[in-house]
């Protein structure tokens, strides 16, 4: 029976998850399994992967083909690496302990790059958040701006009409005593006249 390790979908649409799975090659993708190894999400960014590691690296060694895509996530995992050093304590070139060592050591740092890449992409995001809220007060100053540009001639027309008033009857009494001192002058003015 040709054995497979594989993916299994299942979510919703546009939102799928997988689970890794052991199954025969002849079952259908959603079918019948052996054992399910681990949990694939593509959805987040880094992509999430849980995986039974040993179990993963006891179905190589008894003959499981993996797809491609479940290969490549075999080998970002170190599924594959840790088969090549168990290769090596079998033929003798290593032993045990160092085979533990080298795969402890790889495990860190491909840890440390998937931190440093989430690290990363949350600064990022931070960074393009500040812009945007930067580009939006900008442009609330602006828009606040053009709506009291838009409203000023309103204001100033009024201001404008409010003066001339004013002038108006500033004029109009700056006149009326002048007239008055002009009807009290002319008695004033005839009554030497008339002597």
């Amino acid at each position: 029976m040709p054995v497979k390790i594989r993916l299994q979908r299942h979510g919703k649409k546009q939102r799928a998850f997988y689970h890794i799975v052991v199954a025969d090659s002849r079952a259908p993708r959603d079918g019948k399994f052996i054992e399910k190894l681990g949990v694939y999400n593509p959805n987040t960014n880094p992509a999430t992967i849980d995986l039974n590691i040993d179990a993963a690296v006891q179905w190589l060694h008894n003959g499981a083909q993996p797809t491609d895509t479940t290969r490549a996530i075999l080998s970002y995992k170190g599924v594959l690496y840790k088969k090549h050093l168990e290769g090596g304590v079998k033929k003798g070139a290593l032993t045990q302990e160092q085979a533990d060592v080298k795969f402890a050591a790889w495990v860190d740092a491909k840890t440390n790059k998937v931190d440093s890449k989430k690290s990363s992409l949350v600064s990022s995001k931070e960074a393009a958040n500040k812009a945007r809220l930067a580009t939006e007060a900008k442009q609330k100053e602006e828009k606040a701006a053009a709506i009291i540009a838009k409203n000023t001639p309103v204001v100033e027309e009024v201001v404008e009409e409010v003066v001339e008033e004013t002038v108006v009857a500033e004029v109009a009494v700056e006149e009326a005593p002048v007239a008055e001192i002009a009807t009290e002058e002319t008695p004033v003015a005839e009554a030497p006249a008339a002597e």
